[in-house]
C-alpha cells in the first residue's frame, strides 16, 4: 500500500510548478513538525524587516528558495500548519492604491517559458529591475501622490520623497489624469549583474524612501522604471512612445518585442552580461492583451511573468559532514549537501576550508547554508542561513593525529591520508605512472593488495587477477604501469615519497648520504633555513621512511 508521504512525493515530481528541488528529509514527524515551524518563523521574521524596516537580510533568491524549501517541507509530512503568510503583510499601510499591483508568476524551467511564450502572441520583454515598487497618481497632469507597494493593496505614503526625486517627472506634458505603476530604483554606473550581484540596491532604495526626509544628493540617485500603465492605450508600442514623449525614457528604451523562447533566452543573457543603469534579477514576459485595469489583483496575472536569472546562490541543506585528510596531514571538513543548482551546475558538496572554521561555523547535519560559485566553478560556503533545530554530534578528527610523518600505513583512521600519499606518489609531480589515480589506489586497497606506501612494487598478475572488476587488458596496462616505476630516477622516488620542498641538488649522495645528515648538516645546505632543516632532518629519520627506504634498497631501485 502506498503511504501518503509517498504518494505526495510521487505528485511532486509530476508536477513541475510545485518547483521541487529535493528529496523529502528522514525526520521523524516530530522533528519535522520542530524544523518546519522554524523556517517559517525565519521567513516571516525576514519579511517583516524588509518591507517593514527597510533591511534586506537574505539575498532575492536565497529569500525564494528558503521560501519553496518551506512549502516542500509541509508537503513531504503533508503537515496541517497554515501555509507561508503573505511576505507583505507587515509593510501593508494606510493608503488604497487606485489599482492594486500584480504579483509575477516566476517561471522554473525554459520549459516553463517556452510553455509561456507558445501560448501567447504580440509579447515583449524587459529587465526586471532590482528596486521597490510604488504607484504615482497624476490629477490634471501632476503628480499628486506616491503610494509603496505595501501589500499590493494598500501602501504607505511616499509623496514627499517622491516629490523631490528629479528621476521622477513631477508634470506631464499633458494635463490628463493617470496612474502609473513602476519601480524605484538605485542608479548605477555601467551595472554588469552577472559579475556585480545586486549590490544591495534594491535595500539601499527602501530604506531611503523609508526615511522621513530625502536628501537631495540622495534623490539624484534614484531614478524610475515604469512597467504597467493600467488604464493606458491597449496597444503596447503606443504606450511605451507615449512615456517617452512624457520623459519616462526607461521604459522604451529597455523594451524588446520576442516570438520566440530564443529571443527571450537571448535578452535574458544579453541583460545579465551587458552594462545596464541599474540592478536586475531577470526578465518579465509581457503579453500585448491583458485585462481591464478594473480587474487587476494582487494575483499572478495571466499576462505577464518572470524568468529569473540562473541562481548564483543556493540554500543547500547539509546531509553529512564527512573529512578529507590530504598527503600531508591537513584536514578538510566537506559538507555533503542536498543536491542544488547554483549557475546551472549541480552541486552536491563544498569544502569548509579548515577545522577551525568548521569549529567557528559550528554546522551540523540539517543546517542551511548558501552555496555559490568562485570563479564561476569552485563551490564555495557563504555562510550559515538557518541551523537545524536538532543538533547531530559529528566525529571530528584529532588535528594532532595527522601530520607530514603520519599514515604511512593503513591503520584505523589513516585510509584518508595512506590514499592521498599514493595518489601523490603516481601523479605526475610524483612518479608520473600512466593510468594510475586515486581510484586505482583505492581498489587495490579494497581488494587488500595495499596495506603500506610501497606494497605494490611486487604485485603479479594472479593478484591482479583475483581483483573484482578488473579485466585482463586493465590489469596488464596497470601492471606495465606499476612496473615502469623501477625506472625512475631517484630524485623521483624522493619526491614521490613526499620529501619536504627543497632544491634538487640538495638531495644529491644517494639515501645512505641524506639519512646520515642531521639538522645542522642540513641547514648548511644552500637555500635551506632553519625550520626546513628540521623538516628534513625528521623526515629522513622517521621510523616508517627508514623502512620504505630498506624496501626501495631491496627491491633495487636506484640511489636506494
Amino acid at each position: 500500500m502506498m503511504t501518503p508521504r509517498l504518494l505526495i512525493y510521487l505528485l511532486l515530481l509530476l508536477c513541475p510548478n510545485v518547483g521541487w528541488t529535493g528529496e523529502c528529509p528522514d525526520w521523524p514527524l516530530e522533528q519535522a513538525r520542530v524544523e518546519t515551524a522554524a523556517l517559517q518563523r525565519q521567513v516571516s521574521d525576514w519579511d517583516d524587516r524588509y518591507h517593514r524596516l527597510g533591511q534586506s537580510l537574505i539575498s532575492d533568491e536565497l529569500y525564494d528558495q528558503a521560501r519553496q524549501r518551506l512549502d516542500q517541507w509541509r508537503a513531504c509530512f503533508a503537515l496541517k500548519t497554515p501555509p507561508a503568510g503573505n511576505p507583505l503583510a507587515s509593510s501593508r499601510g494606510t493608503l488604497r492604491h487606485p489599482i492594486p499591483h500584480t504579483g509575477l508568476e516566476k517561471l522554473a524551467s525554459d520549459r516553463a517559458v517556452e510553455d509561456w511564450i507558445r501560448s501567447r502572441s504580440n509579447l515583449w520583454v524587459q529587465p526586471k529591475v532590482d528596486g521597490v515598487a510604488v504607484s504615482l497618481i497624476y490629477r490634471a497632469g501632476r503628480l499628486v501622490k506616491a503610494i509603496s507597494r505595501g501589500d499590493g493593496m494598500l501602501g504607505q505614503d511616499w509623496s514627499a520623497s517622491a516629490r523631490k526625486i528629479p528621476g521622477i517627472v513631477q508634470k506631464l506634458p499633458e494635463p490628463i489624469d493617470l496612474v502609473l505603476q513602476g519601480e524605484l530604483y538605485w542608479r548605477l554606473e555601467k551595472h554588469i549583474q552577472s559579475t556585480q550581484g545586486g549590490m544591495n540596491a534594491r535595500s539601499k532604495v527602501s530604506g531611503l524612501m523609508n526615511r522621513q526626509q530625502l536628501s537631495d544628493i540622495d534623490a539624484a540617485g534614484i531614478g524610475l522604471f515604469v512597467w504597467a500603465w493600467p488604464q493606458g492605450p491597449a496597444d503596447l508600442k503606443e504606450q511605451l512612445d507615449t512615456l517617452a514623449r512624457w520623459g519616462f525614457n526607461d521604459s522604451r528604451q529597455y523594451s524588446q518585442t520576442i516570438a520566440s523562447i530564443d529571443e527571450a533566452r537571448h535578452w535574458r543573457a544579453y541583460w545579465h552580461t551587458n552594462p545596464l543603469p541599474f540592478a536586475t534579477d531577470g526578465i518579465v514576459l509581457h503579453q500585448n492583451q491583458r485585462a481591464p485595469a478594473n480587474r487587476w489583483q494582487t494575483s499572478t496575472p495571466y499576462w505577464a511573468a518572470a524568468w529569473k536569472y540562473p541562481a548564483a546562490k543556493a540554500l543547500a541543506l547539509v546531509q553529512k559532514v564527512n573529512f578529507k585528510i590530504g598527503r600531508t596531514g591537513r584536514i578538510t571538513p566537506i559538507l555533503e549537501l542536498e543536491p542544488v543548482s547554483v549557475d546551472d551546475r549541480q552541486i552536491r558538496r563544498v569544502s569548509v576550508g579548515s577545522l577551525k572554521h568548521l569549529q567557528q561555523l559550528d554546522i551540523r547535519p540539517g543546517d542551511q547554508v548558501s552555496i555559490s560559485l568562485a570563479g564561476q566553478v569552485i563551490p564555495r560556503l557563504e555562510s550559515v542561513i538557518l541551523r537545524s533545530r536538532t543538533r547531530v554530534d559529528i566525529e571530528v578528527p584529532v588535528a594532532s593525529d595527522f601530520h607530514h610523518l603520519s599514515c604511512w600505513q593503513l591503520s584505523p583512521g589513516c585510509e584518508e591520508q595512506l590514499l592521498a600519499r599514493l595518489t601523490w606518489l603516481s601523479s605526475n609531480q610524483g612518479l608520473d605512472l600512466p593510468h594510475i589515480g586515486r581510484e586505482t589506489w583505492n581498489t587495490l586497497i579494497q581488494a587488500g593488495q595495499i596495506r603500506g606506501l610501497v606494497d605494490w612494487l611486487n604485485l603479479d598478475e594472479a593478484e591482479l587477477a583475483n581483483i573484482d572488476g578488473l579485466g585482463a587488458r586493465s590489469s596488464e596496462r596497470l601492471l606495465a604501469s606499476l612496473r615502469s616505476a623501477r625506472q625512475r630516477p631517484f630524485v623521483r622516488w624522493l619526491m614521490a615519497l613526499g620529501v619536504p620542498p627543497t632544491a634538487r641538488n640538495n638531495l644529491e649522495g644517494g639515501w645512505k648520504a641524506l639519512t646520515a645528515r642531521n639538522t645542522q648538516d642540513w641547514q648548511a645546505e644552500t637555500g635551506i633555513g632553519p625550520g626546513r632543516a628540521v623538516q628534513l632532518n625528521a623526515f629522513f629519520h622517521d621510523p616508517h621512511v627508514v623502512s620504505i627506504g630498506e624496501t626501495l634498497r631491496a627491491a633495487g631501485i636506484d640511489g636506494f
